[in-house]
């Protein structure tokens, strides 16, 4: 089955060179030219990815962002001219999964897109599966089949990357990741120095597990290695 992917971009040049070349991959492309039409197709369709740019007339990419993650963990890969340090930690802690910075590789995009599919849906078990068990350490726990996270039993609102950094840590509780494996194992991409975006999603899981993110109980730092989780 064709994979859907809505592209959420109000440069109708730009919308249609992206549209053919991914359709040429096989995927199925719905477009949107502004962040009303694009909340409107979302509500509406089922989808597996969303590739937003910021710059939208009526409802700007970081409100429909802001909106979608209230109900949704669907990969929002975000592409952008706004290429700042400070807009791609924006567009990530906003519940952005990826970001690309225009202009954009029809090559590198379509890879993108790819992984953070595979990573969205290799968890969901099929009909010769078990549902998988549910993953506890101290008062926090992840189920891998409902993608729900618990704190105290309260839920917790995770994005993809979130869940998925968040798992490769409950999954292997007593092992010390480097900020370049997490970035291999989550992304699953070369790692070229890029710590700001490891930076960003740790901070956030931080905010959203942590009684006091500044003192994290859950997601230590191994200062000069990386991040493990626990004691």
């Amino acid at each position: 089955m064709q994979k859907r992917i809505l592209l959420v971009e109000d440069d109708r040049e730009i919308s249609k060179l992206i549209t053919d070349y991914l359709e040429q991959e096989n995927f199925t492309v719905l477009t949107a030219f502004d962040g009303e039409e694009a909340l409107s197709l979302f509500d509406k369709e089922e989808l597996d990815l969303i590739l937003l740019d910021l710059m939208l007339p009526k409802l700007s990419g970081m409100d429909f962002l802001k909106r979608i993650r209230e109900k949704s963990l669907i990969p929002v890969l975000i592409i952008s001219a706004k290429g700042s340090d400070l807009d791609k930690a924006l567009g990530l802690g906003f519940g952005a999964d990826d970001y690309l910075s225009k202009p954009i590789s029809m090559i590198e995009l379509t890879a993108r897109v790819h992984a953070a599919i595979r990573r969205a849906t290799q968890y969901i078990p099929t009909e010769n599966q078990s549902t998988p068990d549910t993953i506890h350490f101290k008062e926090l726990s992840l189920d891998l089949y409902t993608f729900s996270v618990q704190v105290k039993d309260k839920n917790v609102q995770l994005t993809s990357k979130e869940f998925h950094i968040l798992k490769l840590f409950m999954t292997n509780q007593s092992r010390v990741f480097t900020k370049e494996q997490i970035y291999h194992f989550i992304w699953e991409d070369d790692y070229y120095g890029n710590e700001n975006v490891i930076n960003v999603h740790i901070r956030r899981l931080r905010e959203k597990i942590e009684e006091d993110p500044s003192n994290p109980q859950y997601i230590r730092t191994i200062w000069g290695i990386g991040y493990k989780l626990g004691e």
